[in-house]
């Protein structure tokens, strides 16, 4: 069986639960994943998954070699859960007897060319679920979630080598997300961690190597009064997952780490106005998330969000502003509380 997911961070996290389950119904299936880059360095060493790597940055030379990779193989199934047209090209190089693609409401860049069976069509529903329901036209029902992410030991001790393990909480900052809209303002994250500090509480920044990383996490580090720990372009996409467990709590936008986080076991403080937390916030506990996706659907498109097509992004410049200062410090308190 063949499993075609390439990116992003966050979602193909939200693939893992479907191995599980499908290698729980069929140990003795091979399960092969087409998967991006950087997305393979996140999951590299799964059990159980054979992975091909596809470099986007390839283009139709890479769709070509893979299949040179494949030649004489031809899978049972093919489960095509990404709908950009990049992926719908790439699956048609994917030799397989049943093509299993996305229901039509989700559908768009010519991805019912490539598919012959789709999965139900249910409005309102995470995106976890969604790629979850990929087992059901094989006759399974996806019951139960389950990460395993699998962390080598040597990234939990990398973590654990970051700051004492002396009872002190730590807030987690990663302030920056790949949709730049999504993004919050670095002396709103400033306010934020100098209440956290205030409260007696740790805080760490983490995040990649990205020149806008960098300077997000420069401009919260000078407007911040407290001092914090910097980490930011310090770990590897395998010490991240073990880095984001160590947190007591995570503030970020809708972003790859959020749903890392999630999975690790650790809430998430997800800060939404761009997108509708119901369906891509952290899967396990929304309780403190800040949400003013209504509240932007109303000023930018001029309706309630639920009158919005599901999964409409709402990346205007400047939505994030209406997530103030307030909302995070009342999500953080709401988790101090629930903490004791």
């Amino acid at each position: 069986m063949c499993l075609l997911r390439l990116s992003a961070l966050g979602d193909v996290t939200h693939v893992l639960p479907l191995v599980h389950t499908l290698r729980s119904a069929w140990p003795e299936v091979a399960l092969t994943w087409v998967i991006g880059t950087g997305e393979h360095r996140l999951l590299q060493g799964l059990p159980g998954v054979e992975f091909l790597v596809y470099d986007k940055k390839s283009g139709l030379a890479g769709m070509r070699a893979l299949r040179r990779e494949l030649h004489g193989r031809r899978f049972d199934a093919l489960l095509q859960m990404q709908v950009a047209a990049r992926a719908n090209l790439l699956s048609a190089f994917l030799p397989a007897r049943r093509r299993i693609g996305y229901d039509r409401s989700r559908s768009k860049d010519l991805h019912g060319l490539f598919v012959r069976e789709r999965i139900p069509d249910r409005p309102g529903i995470h995106v976890l679920d969604a790629i979850g329901s990929f087992c059901e036209p094989l006759g399974l029902r996806q019951r139960t979630v389950r990460w395993d992410l699998p962390v080598p030991g040597e990234a939990h001790d990398w973590a654990r080598a970051q700051w004492p393990e002396d009872g002190t909480p730590a807030l987690v900052i990663s302030p920056c997300s790949s949709h730049v809209r999504r993004n919050w303002y670095p002396d709103r994250y400033a306010a934020v961690a100098d209440h956290a500090a205030s409260r007696g509480w740790r805080v760490v920044l983490c995040g990649g190597r990205s020149r806008l990383e960098r300077e997000t996490a420069d401009a919260i580090l000078a407007a911040m009064r407290a001092p914090a720990l910097d980490l930011v372009g310090k770990d590897t996409l395998k010490q991240l997952p073990a880095l984001l467990a160590r947190a007591d709590l995570v503030m970020t936008p809708d972003s790859g780490p959020m749903h890392i986080a999630n999975a690790m076991g650790t809430k998430v403080l997800g800060l939404h106005a761009a997108s509708n937390p119901a369906r891509s916030g952290p899967y396990s506990d929304r309780r403190y998330c800040v949400d003013r996706y209504d509240d932007a659907a109303r000023k930018y498109l001029g309706k309630p969000a639920a009158e919005l097509k599901w999964g409409t992004k709402i990346e205007f410049d400047g939505v994030m502003e209406l997530v103030t200062v307030d909302d995070a410090i009342a999500a953080f308190e709401r988790y101090v509380a629930d903490r004791g």
